[in-house]
């Protein structure tokens, strides 16, 4: 019988009971403005203020070291952007790694075009991880900032960031992590971490979309990217989000209180899952590493056939997936990440990430585990590549 699964939660997820329940009264009973002196807006600027203290408490930070955004994209920007002007005149020069989200890497090639930086792009490893080594050599007189993602979007990869942190503490060259993937899911904490800025976004763990967070570390200060009146301690302009920051706080803070065991079960079914695609289906492989991999993240490529395909014929059947080829753009190019763990072209397009969440259970495991082998089979016998 057909099921309705959703394996797509690196994407998105659904807003929690926990975070609608404390979002729905600023909508309309606690809708005052945060900027307003009189009580009814400062009962908001009251509640923003504790969402920003429970943020900082399961980061390990200080909540003056919270500032709300519009997503991780903005954070990301803001992070890049903020330090190349306030660090410019020290040194021209940023480490990051190839398999970073666009974010990060669209946002350092407008730097290199447009203000003159120079970026060094780190390869990494068949599994996905940068190399602190590699961080270290990379690391030049002029250079003030490394961003390396915590883990990776598309295969699940957890990056060593303490260690590159500490590397980056020593040669005293500031350290952003895009957090985006990680937070909610793993343990993160800002000085076990070594990090001077780190990005989140509300929607990556059942919080709402349309909000984030950028963690700058005391005594750094950013010059704004958003200029206007002066909100976020004049770092970030703008009408404060209350209810989307209220609502983030609220399900960084569920999450956190289960992040063990729910990383436990989610793990165990992703092994499942993979285990069980890797025997029923011939000339599979996983992608990104079996260790040190995000607990709901699974990533494979099939050969002979392509992902958008298998993500059509899965979509059909009640399972809804993503694909790390460009299937959303005018480019025949698979995925960046893909490409830059070594994989050729022809393989790369054959890939599926199924990332599992909350709501995943055993038994859709089961009926992925039944369906998936069927599609790729169906699949690939259309195929004029494949041979049996």
């Amino acid at each position: 019988m057909k099921r309705n699964v959703y394996a797509d939660h690196a994407a998105t997820t659904a807003l929690s009971d926990t975070a609608l329940n404390a979002m729905l009264p600023y909508f309309q009973e606690k809708f005052g403005n945060p900027s307003s002196l009189y009580g009814f807006g400062q009962a908001a600027k009251a509640d923003l203020d504790a969402a920003r203290a429970e943020v900082a408490a399961c980061l390990g930070a200080k909540p003056d070291e919270i500032f709300f955004t519009s997503g991780g994209t903005e954070a990301d920007n803001w992070a890049l952007r903020g330090v190349a002007e306030a660090r410019g005149g020290k040194g021209r020069h940023i480490i990051t790694s190839t398999i970073e989200h666009h974010a990060i890497l669209h946002t350092l090639r407008y730097l290199e075009k447009y203000e003159g930086f120079q970026v060094t792009y780190l390869g990494v490893d068949s599994e996905g991880f940068v190399n602190p080594a590699d961080v270290k050599a990379a690391i030049r007189p002029d250079t003030i900032l490394i961003s390396i993602m915590s883990a990776n979007n598309e295969i699940g990869t957890i990056e060593p960031v303490t260690e590159i942190g500490a590397i980056a503490r020593e040669a005293g060259v500031l350290f952003h992590t895009d957090a985006v993937q990680a937070v909610g899911h793993i343990p993160v904490n800002v000085d076990r971490w070594n990090v001077d800025l780190l990005s989140l976004s509300g929607h990556k763990f059942h919080g709402p979309r349309g909000v984030g967070v950028l963690y700058v570390r005391k005594p750094l200060r950013l010059p704004p990217l958003i200029h206007g009146g002066g909100q976020e301690k004049g770092r970030r302009s703008g009408t404060e989000n209350v209810a989307g920051a209220v609502g983030l706080a609220a399900a960084l803070k569920e999450a956190a209180a289960h992040l063990d065991g729910e990383g436990a079960r989610l793990t165990a079914l992703r092994d499942r899952l993979m285990d069980g695609l890797l025997s029923a289906v011939p000339r599979c492989k996983i992608t990104g590493p079996r260790e040190n991999r995000l607990p709901g993240t699974a990533s494979l490529v099939f050969e002979c056939v392509e992902g958008e395909s298998i993500l059509l014929r899965l979509d059909a059947m009640g399972i809804q997936s993503s694909s790390g080829s460009a299937c959303s753009s005018a480019s025949l190019d698979p995925s960046h990440v893909l490409l830059g763990i070594g994989l050729p072209h022809e393989i790369a397009h054959g890939s599926v990430r199924l990332s599992l969440g909350r709501e995943n259970t055993g038994e859709d495991v089961d009926y992925m585990l039944k369906v998936i082998p069927e599609v790729i089979a169906g699949l690939r016998a259309m195929s004029p590549i494949w041979e049996d």
